[in-house]
């Protein structure tokens, strides 16, 4: 059990600072996101002259958002579920109904990161139709942005859920073990919690 402590801790330090990274950049992304499809709404129905540009950025911006704040929500606890089960049965039962979930989850989560990284591959053949890094503007030619940055947020997300996955998994096996006493708790994450 010493192990497992000893292998739980750095990974639990890697995502308390990992993911308040994440948090903080996905609120950035939010921001970014509402402030472009504002944009986009004044300059289509206000001066009627739609840019081509915002619909892509949004949809840029919305995913790396999601990719970066699931993380904090799988580990909060924040995803759905369906508790009635777990809650009824003795807690060591619960327990391991529990790891053999996050066991399913974890082969779910690395399906996904192979999927994301032929994603994130064939995403380098093409660049988006709209969206341009404006180099012109500093004497440069503009050059157009490779889907294969916006495809790249589906493998983050997976690589960080997964992370956060082992880190669920060593404490579930801890309290199963009946050695979770002095472990350090979750970072809270702030997440809106639904009842």
């Amino acid at each position: 059990m010493q192990l497992i402590r000893g292998i739980l801790l750095p990974i639990q330090l890697w995502n308390d600072w990992v993911l308040w990274l994440g948090r903080g950049l996905a609120i950035v992304a939010l921001a970014f996101m509402v402030a472009v499809i504002l944009a986009q709404v004044w300059f289509r129905y206000v001066l009627n002259n739609a840019l081509p540009w915002p619909d892509e950025a949004a949809r840029f911006l919305m995913l790396w958002m999601t990719g970066l704040a699931a993380p904090s929500g799988l580990r909060a606890g924040g995803f759905v579920a369906i508790d009635m089960l777990t809650e009824a049965l003795p807690r060591r039962v619960a327990d391991i109904i529990i790891l053999v979930l996050l066991g399913v989850a974890m082969t779910v989560l690395l399906m996904g990161i192979q999927l994301g990284l032929n994603h994130v591959n064939s995403g380098w053949l093409f660049a988006s139709s709209s969206l341009r890094l404006p180099l012109d503007l500093v004497g440069g030619t503009s050059v157009k942005i490779k889907l294969a940055w916006m495809y790249m947020s589906i493998l983050v997300g997976m690589v960080l859920m997964t992370i956060v996955n082992v880190e669920l998994i060593l404490r579930r096996i801890l309290m199963i073990a009946g050695r979770a006493e002095g472990l350090p708790p979750l970072s809270h994450t702030d997440l809106p919690e639904a009842e």
